[in-house]
């Protein structure tokens, strides 16, 4: 295996950096809120960093994750190109491709994920199976990460399938409130028609698909929903959607802890006690070399999965590999960051702050180490018993 970027990929990610650094400085993030950043999601759109994707790879997007992470950019990136450009891409049809992905990448179509990461499939299907193809949409999932930014919800249902499913801008309401800094909302899929005509799409009727209590209404003028078609060969839409995700939220998480660690150095080198630097004390040394090794960690179980998924080799279990240590490490990681801050670190307006809201949100996004080792275990015990 080679880790090493491609110049394209270095260059995208050089170009990344500078935007994220002029433009997700913590005077615009205060007042962003819980909101996304317009201004910063034209820029990087204007500069073809998500159209780019698409020929970056995986590995290309974590590069360029990473750097978001690193000043936790209020920007729908990560959902967009997982559940947007590399889905649609990988398993959309010939004219959901042509259709789609121009709009992705120029950022007038945002798409989120009612997909959590940790797995667990939301939503039904009833009727499938009938020649007309009809079937229903039911089921809830309570937050969807940057729900309130998207044009389109990409939605697992019981059966594995993937549906893309339009979002009416004009009829949003309240938003999901979250501990954490991310544009959230609910989804409720309450017995929506749909058709599965792949490439063509269909029309819902009357009963829609709505936002809960916090959210947007679809359905009243027969929007669309469509699926994803499935094409072999292995591994199916629904895995390896899933796997990309994992892959792709711990190169997020791989950018947030390392701007905490990297705050958090730059804090005790400044900070005197003493009459000497708190960096000067073996204590704090070795809090700061063990989040190192971490985020180390999280950097190269992330990079591996990825680059496994350019190269058309197996990466389930190295995606759930990445996500246990997004997972774990991660809250090591943003803990210390407070932790080495001291008094400052509990200021909630202080930037380290938003490092340990995001590491928490991406841990509880992910799944709890324990639920993520469990799944790897069953992974590897069924892959062993395959014949």
């Amino acid at each position: 295996m080679d880790f090493t970027p491609t110049e394209e990929q270095a260059a995208a990610r050089d170009l990344a950096a500078r935007i994220f650094g002029d433009l997700s400085t913590p005077e615009r993030l205060t007042a962003a809120g819980t909101d996304s950043d317009p201004e910063l999601w034209k820029a990087l759109c204007a500069a073809g960093l998500v159209g780019a994707v698409e020929e970056l790879g995986l590995l290309g997007l974590v590069l360029l994750l990473e750097e978001q992470g690193r000043t936790t950019a209020q920007v729908p990136f990560a959902s967009t190109c997982v559940y947007g450009l590399l889905a649609v891409a990988a398993h959309g049809s010939p004219e959901q491709r042509e259709r789609l992905l121009p709009g992705i990448g120029d950022g007038s179509v945002v798409v989120c994920g009612a997909f959590p990461a940790q797995g667990g499939v939301r939503g039904t299907v009833t009727g499938g199976e009938q020649a007309s193809a009809q079937g229903e949409l039911t089921g809830t999932v309570p937050v969807v990460p940057w729900l309130r930014d998207a044009t389109h919800v990409l939605v697992a249902d019981d059966r594995r399938e993937l549906w893309l499913t339009p979002v009416v801008e004009a009829a949003r309401v309240e938003p999901v409130e979250l501990t954490a800094p991310w544009s959230a909302g609910r989804l409720t899929l309450d017995g929506t028609p749909a058709e599965r005509l792949g490439a063509k799409g269909a029309h819902l009727g009357a009963a829609g698909v709505h936002l809960g209590a916090a959210g947007v209404h679809l359905g009243d003028q027969g929007d669309q929903v469509e699926q994803l078609p499935s094409r072999p060969p292995t591994p199916s839409p629904y895995t390896d959607v899933l796997a990309t995700a994992r892959s792709a939220f711990a190169g997020l998480q791989a950018g947030v802890c390392a701007g905490s660690l990297a705050r958090a150095v730059a804090h005790v080198n400044a900070r005197e006690q003493f009459g000497r630097p708190l960096a000067t004390r073996q204590a704090v040394q070795l809090r700061a070399a063990d989040a190192h090794m971490d985020v180390e960690a999280i950097r190269v179980t992330a990079y591996e999965a990825a680059w496994r998924r350019d190269a058309g080799l197996p990466y389930a279990t190295h995606a759930l590999t990445a996500a246990w240590w997004a997972s774990e490490a991660g809250l090591r990681v943003v803990h210390t960051g407070q932790h080495l801050h001291g008094g400052a670190g509990a200021d909630l307006d202080h930037p380290v702050h938003r490092h340990f809201l995001w590491g928490r949100q991406l841990d509880a996004y992910l799944g709890c180490g324990g639920e993520v080792l469990q799944e790897l275990g069953e992974l590897i015990v069924s892959e062993e018993v395959q014949p």
